[in-house]
């Protein structure tokens, strides 16, 4: 499913979120610079957005593994990062989040956006994430979440009923985006979600709410 947008994902990502996920991966990076890694992981890179946004919004020496399971999505990410004069100290490489291909120990931080949603096995993939990370290691985990009651009436039209149509004049694949819009409904509330995160290894997980609680950012220390 990835594959088939690959192309056009990044224009509908612009287009469907009215641009505030530049936002969210801003407060991202914030959270991952005052924690100063030296080695990261950006888990379900896809087309590398996140990768080259810790890039350049970390000022210090950083190395930065983008990884993802579809070599579509990587391939974007390569081409942008030939085409710019951004991201030197990115790696890209395919490999799955539920079986990485990385030794335990290897990472100070491991960032996964908008993706972890997409596992297979959320509970194996984050203990994955909890192998390569050094002791003291922090994950992030940026992705949609259960907004605040209030709101969720809009949200909801939204997803069910506007943003499916939008992204299939963009992208020309409507049944991704449903897949996508099912895949929103359908995660765990913040809560629910740093219990998930717990049961996988990790001490205490801070939140960080965001556009009505849509959007949640977790982070958690090894």
């Amino acid at each position: 499913m990835f594959a088939r947008i690959a192309r056009r994902y990044d224009v509908a990502n612009r287009l469907l979120s009215g641009g505030i996920d530049v936002w969210w991966r801003r407060r991202l990076v914030a959270a991952v610079r005052r924690h100063h890694p030296a080695d990261i992981l950006d888990l379900a890179t896809g087309s590398g957005d996140v990768a080259f946004a810790l890039s350049k919004g970390l000022s210090y020496p950083v190395k930065i593994t983008g990884m993802d399971f579809c070599q579509p999505m990587l391939d974007e990410a390569v081409i942008k990062q030939q085409t710019s004069s951004q991201g030197s100290n990115i790696t890209f490489r395919q490999g799955d989040g539920m079986a990485l291909p990385l030794d335990d120990s290897t990472f100070d931080a491991v960032t996964v956006s908008f993706g972890l949603r997409n596992m297979a096995d959320r509970h194996r993939a984050l203990s994955e994430m909890h192998r390569v990370l050094r002791p003291g290691g922090r994950l992030f985990v940026l992705e949609f979440s259960q907004p605040h009651r209030w709101f969720q009436p809009v949200y909801y039209f939204y997803l069910r009923r506007i943003l499916p149509g939008i992204a299939s004049l963009v992208t020309g694949d409507r049944g991704a985006y449903e897949y996508l819009c099912g895949s929103i409904e359908k995660y765990p509330a913040h809560t629910a979600m740093s219990a998930e995160i717990r049961h996988a290894g990790f001490g205490s997980v801070d939140v960080i709410r965001m556009t009505f609680g849509s959007v949640a950012l977790h982070i958690a220390a090894k």
